[in-house]
């Protein structure tokens, strides 16, 4: 697939650094309100390329530097020693199964103070590595609109790990709760193919969800018709292509579609 993926700049984007949040944050853009989650290399440009085109979209949009680069693109041996610190970090516990993760509080708390300063419910977008962290925000009922891109945690070795939906037990039946006397509901995208995000994780959700869970799945099988590789993941970022748009592209839309349907209505 020729062409590059969308970038964005950094300083295009407000830092906020205050008591509201462990960490410090970019913020960009009017509407409803809207935290991006980025993947295990960090606020990458393409991260921001993304958040950029949500703001384009008419959100606000939060993006939170929880670890990793910032403005900067990944590299190779970067990412891969960011991983073996997370296997081992408590408060993602990347290898745990059924964990109910330090990290999924401290986003539930950020994302009510952030629908207290906004005056309405908030979007959370998960991807890679923080893709099971949009689906532990959902347990707080501020959060309307959670997106679980490509979610890697825990990482997939085998057997219940690949079945494991990165949440607790107890999150995951209070989002089951949630969607069947809320009428919550929630987007996954993954590519068929993509051992990093195996398909048996979204197998889980469906049952446990039905179709409260919807899935945008892109076809990356050999000879696929949009030119994926067999190895493409970011689903949100890293694959996008606008001119002429692709199907990640189409995928990035639909989020786009849902984040309105939830959050604004009205619009």
């Amino acid at each position: 697939m020729s062409g590059h993926a969308p970038v964005g700049r950094l300083e295009d984007w407000t830092e906020v650094d205050d008591d509201a949040a462990p960490w410090p944050r970019y913020e960009r853009g009017a509407g409803p309100a809207v935290i991006v989650l980025h993947e295990l290399h960090g606020i990458t440009p393409e991260v921001l390329g993304f958040g950029d085109f949500l703001a384009r979209s008419g959100f606000h949009v939060v993006i939170p530097h929880l670890f990793g680069v910032l403005g900067r693109r990944a590299s190779g041996a970067r990412t891969a020693g960011l991983a073996l610190r997370m296997c081992v970090s408590l408060t993602f516990r990347a290898l745990a199964l059924g964990s109910d993760r330090p990290i999924a509080r401290e986003l539930r708390a950020f994302a009510a103070s952030l629908a207290e300063r906004t005056g309405g419910q908030v979007g959370v977008v998960g991807m890679c590595f923080t893709g099971g962290f949009a689906l532990a925000a959902a347990v707080d009922p501020r959060v309307a609109a959670p997106v679980m891109s490509e979610p890697a945690v825990p990482f997939p070795l085998p057997g219940p790990w690949s079945r494991d939906p990165g949440v607790s037990e107890a999150e995951l039946a209070e989002v089951q709760r949630r969607a069947r006397e809320e009428g919550l509901c929630v987007l996954g995208l993954r590519f068929s193919e993509d051992a990093t995000s195996p398909a048996a994780r979204f197998g889980t959700l469906k049952d446990r969800l039905g179709s409260a869970f919807e899935v945008f799945q892109l076809d990356s099988r050999p000879g696929n018709p949009g030119g994926f590789g067999r190895r493409a993941h970011s689903v949100l970022t890293i694959e996008v292509r606008d001119d002429p748009p692709n199907r990640a592209a189409g995928a990035r839309d639909r989020v786009a579609g849902f984040l309105h349907e939830r959050l604004d209505p009205e619009r």
